[in-house]
């Protein structure tokens, strides 16, 4: 047996489907896939998946088998991981990551505090999609993540924001004339959706829609902020974003505050525990300071 029959496995029965899996999941051929699938279940010793109309269905013993093949995929991972880590020289740089858009806000701030610990090290950084960082502090690719809060066993937390999320429309749509905007009054069928990719977003938002009676039908999804505030310019349509993209928005697009008791989004610090850096030590234990700093210059 050997690790991939158990990334198939596993792809597949998240998926339900063998067609899904293949081609999103795995990027092979269907085909490929089932013979691997049957070579497993003949190793194993028992039937793991049922064909149905529907895809596939996990039989007892598969449902029983997914769970050891997760944490199997998981063990391998973090080897990998410690490996890679014990192979490096020590380090003489120190790696950030932010979730796009978040470094206009943190990576000053972050310098200021950093600054005596970054006169010999070499500071990298990048932007990226918030589950996408969090993936780089769990395999120790960067040592500090600024991002929403995604739940790694491998990444810690330190909530460093709340930020309140806006209405984003046109500038000529008929609701921009209002200082704030009811949710209640917005065109379900155009209001821009979240994609699987800003989860943590999408879940805040129809969770804020849901308890205040908003059924919206999207035709269009936004995957990060930049793609949501093309949306909106080229469709018309209005989405809700985090408060931190008004000072990215071209002319053409405003931000209005929600009505009532508006939902917020945390930002959050991610590392790893056992990160040894020293200039990862000192953030952590000087981050007061850097939420002061934002904090005291927050009001826009």
């Amino acid at each position: 047996m050997e690790l991939r029959h158990l990334r198939y496995f596993v792809a597949v029965a998240e998926e339900g489907s063998l067609t899904v899996a293949a081609e999103k999941r795995l990027h092979t051929a269907q085909p490929s896939l089932s013979r691997q699938l049957r070579d497993l279940e003949h190793e194993v010793g028992a039937q793991l998946f049922v064909r149905n109309s529907r895809g596939v269905e996990l039989t007892p013993a598969g449902q029983a088998f997914l769970e050891h093949a997760r944490l199997s995929l998981h063990q391998a991972g973090e080897a990998v991981a410690a490996a890679r880590r014990a192979a490096r020289p020590p380090k003489t740089s120190f790696s950030v990551g932010f979730l796009t858009g978040q470094e206009v806000e943190w990576l000053r701030r972050l310098t200021d505090l950093l600054q005596d610990q970054l006169k010999d090290i070499d500071l990298r950084v990048s932007s990226d999609f918030s589950p996408h960082v969090a993936d780089a502090v769990a395999r120790g690719d960067i040592d500090l993540g600024f991002s929403r809060i995604e739940p790694k066993p491998e990444v810690s937390y330190k909530v460093i924001a709340h930020e309140p999320i806006v209405a984003i429309l046109p500038r000529d749509h008929p609701l921009a004339a209002q200082a704030a905007i009811d949710p209640r009054d917005l065109d379900p069928r155009a209001f821009i959706g979240y994609s699987d990719t800003p989860h943590v977003l999408r879940d805040v938002v129809d969770r804020y829609l849901r308890d205040r009676g908003v059924a919206v039908s999207p035709t269009h999804f936004l995957d990060g902020f930049a793609t949501g505030i093309s949306l909106v310019a080229s469709t018309g349509g209005v989405t809700l974003l985090p408060a931190y993209v008004e000072p990215l928005l071209p002319t053409s697009v405003v931000s209005r505050q929600l009505t009532g008791n508006a939902p917020v989004i945390e930002v959050a610090a991610g590392y790893r525990a056992d990160n040894p850096s020293p200039v990862l030590k000192f953030f952590l234990e000087n981050i007061d300071q850097l939420i002061a700093a934002r904090s005291a210059g927050a009001p826009r």
